[in-house]
């Protein structure tokens, strides 16, 4: 199966190399419409709100707020947040990065469906959390992701998941709208150090 880029954050780069399919397109698609129906039993539709994570849970929070609108008639209210100004590992990465979020609505009150591609250690989430309560108060907050992947290392559980997939810690489990893969990241290659070759002054040779 042929490489493929993966959109990943800094400093971990490289090429996604996918070695098995855990979920197609279609397996996608029934998991969310699975989702939005049992967000719907489970809380109803009134002053609901789906935010996804940035940045893999953005799509899948926009599919999710528009199967719920063609459910209900009408689409709940929507926004995207950036969690990486609230991680407890900022101080550990190199470049402090830009938070993007756009909640357009007041979460006082509302029913919150934090959407995001995959759970893994839990951090993220627990960075979602202290960065809802700068948009209101909710009167719950509840997470729904397409895989749960284990591995925890908080207190941190799904309230609606579209894949549970055990896995080692060292894979890596990508989410599009291609379907699920499980895989490992291709480290960026790098060229071969010259060894006994006096390269000063090259550049001028």
């Amino acid at each position: 199966m042929a490489e493929r880029e993966r959109r990943v954050t800094p400093p971990y780069g490289g090429a996604f190399v996918p070695r098995s399919q855990v979920l197609d397109a279609d397996g996608v698609r029934r998991a969310i419409t699975r989702i939005a129906h049992e967000v719907l039993e489970r809380d109803g539709s009134a002053d609901l709100a789906v935010v996804g994570l940035q940045t893999g849970g953005v799509p899948l929070a926009e599919r999710l707020a528009e199967t719920i609108g063609r459910i209900e008639g009408e689409p709940p209210a929507t926004g995207t947040l950036d969690v990486a100004l609230y991680r407890d590992d900022i101080g550990l990465r190199p470049v402090l990065p830009e938070a993007v979020t756009d909640i357009p609505v007041d979460l006082t009150g509302r029913t919150v469906i934090l959407v995001d591609d995959v759970l893994f250690t839990g951090r993220t989430v627990r960075a979602a959390l202290d960065a809802i309560t700068d948009f209101g108060r909710p009167r719950v907050v509840r997470l729904a992701v397409m895989v749960d992947r284990g591995h925890r290392e908080l207190p941190i559980r799904p309230d609606y998941v579209g894949k549970n997939l055990p896995t080692r810690r060292d894979e890596v489990v990508d989410v599009s709208e291609d379907g699920v893969h499980l895989g490992e990241l291709k480290s960026p290659e790098r060229p071969p150090e010259r060894r006994g070759v006096d390269t000063r002054g090259a550049d001028k040779r």
